[in-house]
């Protein structure tokens, strides 16, 4: 008895010991899980401040934008006003040219040293002194009237020539301003560009954060099952034991119970497998797989219900009923994703107590109850009971 206490002791040192390592990897990735997602959360917010300095910019290059188009029509319609403003000094240019002549023809004929003359023949030519006075008043009228004019004249021209420098001046101003903004846009959509290009950098980052946040889940997940894994196999093991009887000869005789003790503990059966498997008519199945030991225990299950996580879903398909509760005589499919497994229900405690009949379990493939009672929704994957007709 003390040697299979040793025993028993030395395989389940063995077992967590195998499974410390797991149990430390799934800490040591839960704790890089950890760190990705404090890294995923700061790029998001950084993503975040780029875009509202991006919607910012975009903001004012529309506002420069908006004002360039409205100095430009206001640049266009005054370049109009100078044009027409040179247009009219040019043509009071020449008008002025053309009186100045006459005003310079008609001074001389009174001022110059023919004067005298004219003036007598001005007189000479009246009828009376009255007539005479009359006449010189006139021609004096026409002399003066000629200065105003060409006095008013070169004020127009000088007012109409300062407009147009001021329109030029004006013009020019308008061109440095639309530079300048043309300068800003410019500036401006340079630092959009290089706040988008960070954009994408941000996002290329955060997308690679969350790439191997997946890839350790992925290692976590797989870390637990080795562990689950584990557990089950140290389960097994220790399953497999032969109970003390008080007896160190004891050579496994004793019977296998499918109650539980009452005494206050819940003795473990001693396997007992049926010798080796040999094919059997009307079963299909491969010779030792858990399919072919399920079959051999409940012959009216169907041939072609496939790998055991394919069982339930098949034999709803030829009209058997299924379900979550177990049942003595009742087929337990697992379905993990993968081959699944399947086994007899030879006795029921709760939902989360029964114990089975099954081959390929734990390396065996012959028929045997291996596991006593167990909690079949903590194992292989879903349960689904297949229930004879």
């Amino acid at each position: 008895m003390k040697k299979k206490i040793l025993s028993v002791a030395l395989l389940s040192t063995l077992v967590l010991s195998a499974a410390a390592p797991i149990t430390a990897s799934a800490n040591d990735t839960d704790q890089k899980i950890a760190a990705q997602n404090s890294k995923i959360s700061g790029l998001t917010a950084q993503q975040a401040e780029a875009q509202t300095q991006v919607d910012t910019l975009e903001t004012q290059i529309l506002n420069i934008e908006s004002q360039s188009t409205a100095l430009k029509a206001e640049s266009e319609k005054l370049a109009a006003e100078t044009k027409k403003l040179n247009e009219e000094v040019f043509k009071l240019s020449s008008k002025i040219v053309e009186r100045s002549k006459v005003l310079e023809k008609q001074a001389r004929s009174v001022q110059t040293n023919k004067s005298a003359t004219n003036y007598v023949d001005v007189m000479l030519s009246s009828s009376s002194i009255s007539d005479a006075i009359t006449r010189i008043q006139a021609v004096n009228k026409i002399v003066s009237a000629n200065k105003e004019m060409v006095e008013r004249q070169k004020k127009d021209k000088e007012a109409i020539q300062a407009k147009a420098k001021a329109a030029q001046e004006k013009d020019a101003k308008n061109f440095e301003n639309q530079q300048k903004l043309a300068e800003q846009s410019a500036s401006l959509k340079t630092k959009q560009a290089e706040l988008k290009a960070a954009q994408l950098n941000l996002a290329a980052e955060k997308a690679t954060a969350e790439g191997d946040k997946a890839a350790l889940l992925a290692q976590k997940a797989e870390a637990e099952a080795e562990a689950q894994q584990a557990a089950q196999e140290e389960a097994a093991r220790q399953q497999n034991v032969i109970p003390d009887t008080g007896n160190d000869n004891n050579s496994g005789g004793g019977s296998s119970s499918n109650t539980p003790d009452s005494g206050g503990g819940t003795p473990t059966p001693t396997p007992t497998p049926t010798p080796t498997p040999t094919p059997s008519p009307g079963n299909s199945y491969p010779v030792g797989q858990c399919t072919w030991g399920a079959k051999e225990l409940a012959p009216w299950a169907g041939n072609n219900w496939g790998n055991g996580g394919q069982w339930a879903a098949n034999a709803r398909s030829d009209g058997f009923r299924t379900g979550s509760e177990p049942m003595v005589g009742a087929i337990a499919s697992w379905n993990d994703g993968g081959w699944g497994h399947v086994a007899v229900v030879v006795a029921v405690q709760s939902s989360e107590s029964i114990q089975v009949k099954e081959s390929n379990y734990a390396g065996y493939v012959t028929i045997g109850n291996y596991r006593g009672w167990f909690n079949p929704t903590n194992c292989q994957g879903v349960v689904t009971y297949i229930y004879p007709r």
